[in-house]
């Protein structure tokens, strides 16, 4: 997997896929218009564990009404702001999954199945080279 990222300006980016999907980034105080890095965080894990979450209710072979997943982070005071703690609520509507269930495919999708939920917890190594041009 490969992500390019392009700058429009100091606050504002344009991250592409190989095959061309893009996001914007935008990390301005006032007159944001896209979200910033670590907004995108959440986005792309509760995106993930949405995805997740359906197919272990379709699995279970029980129907999936609505979902919506808020997420709110606390980060560090300090640089680097990482999340120190992310509050996950779920509300799932289905006519023939009772509690008990709908909470076992959210701890499960977040738990084994989330790669974002995974790298989220990962000893990560980064590897970097600088290409200087002129």
């Amino acid at each position: 997997m490969k992500i390019t990222t392009k700058y429009i300006s100091d606050y504002e980016y344009e991250a592409s896929t190989e095959e061309g999907q893009k996001v914007k980034i935008d990390m301005k105080d006032s007159g944001k218009t896209d979200q910033s890095p670590m907004q995108l965080v959440l986005s792309a894990l509760t995106g993930c564990i949405a995805v997740e979450i359906a197919l272990v209710i379709k699995k279970r072979r029980k129907t999936l009404v609505d979902l919506i997943i808020e997420a709110e982070g606390t980060r560090r005071e300090e640089a680097p702001k990482y999340f120190t703690n992310i509050h996950l609520l779920f509300t799932l509507v289905s006519p023939d999954a009772n509690n008990e269930e709908l909470y076992k495919a959210t701890k499960l999708s977040l738990e084994k199945y989330c790669s974002v939920a995974s790298s989220l917890k990962a000893d990560i190594t980064f590897d970097t080279k600088v290409i200087e041009q002129s």
